[in-house]
């Protein structure tokens, strides 16, 4: 294990990249872990961040620790240092803070808790998705294949694989673009295949009621809900599931005695 750290992480200069996944995933565990302590109301987790009777979001602390993480990484020089290696996972344990209330920041309204809150969960699964596509080598959009073949075969590349790409996430298949961004063969079978049905690409170019129309909501129910049901049921597990009130910005029935204050730092 150590050769194959050394080889693979440390001599290809992914120790920072590493280092800020770990953290990343170990701040949004700890961060869920926390909000769902505080939304069950045990007594001795220290609870929400209320100074003055307002509360403070753990967004506001995942900002500050981006700033020092990223302002503290252009600063140091050697990538391989225990200072380049601090700074990285700082920044790391801010993003995830970060991401964990993008629903929040994206709405701009307190819905942690109700169905849109989800989306943050979500992000948080695609940026670790995207930072182990990086750990394993991959490098967006295949430009190292093509390095040795002059400026216009490079070119060429990232057109193509920006646009294939680009029509894959306009069908509504987010994975897929974003993943086919470092493997172009999954982006082009995600821009041939049919749009989801509610995408702006499906909104456009399939008239209702068409053939196109209805194959794409047959699909989506033969196929894609029931991976979404899936997906659902694991972030349920991990973050928690919705709160059954979440049309009123995902204040949660459990939590009489907080009053106004929703949720955790």
């Amino acid at each position: 294990m150590g050769e194959w750290f050394t080889r693979e992480i440390a001599d290809t200069g992914r120790l920072r990249l590493f280092c800020f996944l770990l953290a990343f995933i170990a701040g949004f565990l700890f961060i869920r872990f926390s909000v769902r302590m505080i939304r069950r109301q045990v007594r001795w987790w220290p609870g929400n961040v209320t100074p003055g009777g307002h509360h403070i979001h753990h967004v506001v602390f995942g900002l500050v620790f981006m700033c020092v993480g990223g302002v503290g990484g252009l600063s140091v020089q050697d990538g391989s240092s225990g200072w380049a290696v601090a700074t990285a996972a700082v920044f790391g344990v801010g993003t995830a803070l970060v991401l964990d209330e993008f629903a929040l920041v994206l709405h701009l309204e307190d819905v942690y808790w109700s169905e849109q809150g989800r989306l943050s969960v979500e992000v948080v699964f695609i940026t670790i998705a995207l930072c182990g596509l990086l750990l394993l080598g991959l490098r967006p959009l295949g430009v190292d294949d093509v390095a040795g073949d002059g400026l216009w075969a490079v070119a060429a590349v990232l057109v193509f694989d920006m646009l294939v790409a680009l029509v894959a996430l306009l069908k509504g298949k987010i994975w897929t673009g974003l993943i086919g961004l470092f493997i172009g063969v999954v982006a082009v079978v995600g821009a041939v295949r049919l749009a989801r049905p509610d995408s702006p690409w499906a909104r456009r170019r399939y008239r209702p009621g068409s053939r196109k129309e209805r194959r794409a909501r047959k699909r989506e129910r033969r196929y894609r809900r029931p991976v979404q049901r899936l997906g659902d049921w694991l972030g349920d597990v991990i973050a928690g599931r919705p709160s059954i009130s979440a049309g009123t910005g995902g204040a949660d029935e459990d939590e009489p005695r907080r009053g106004k204050i929703r949720r955790s730092s």
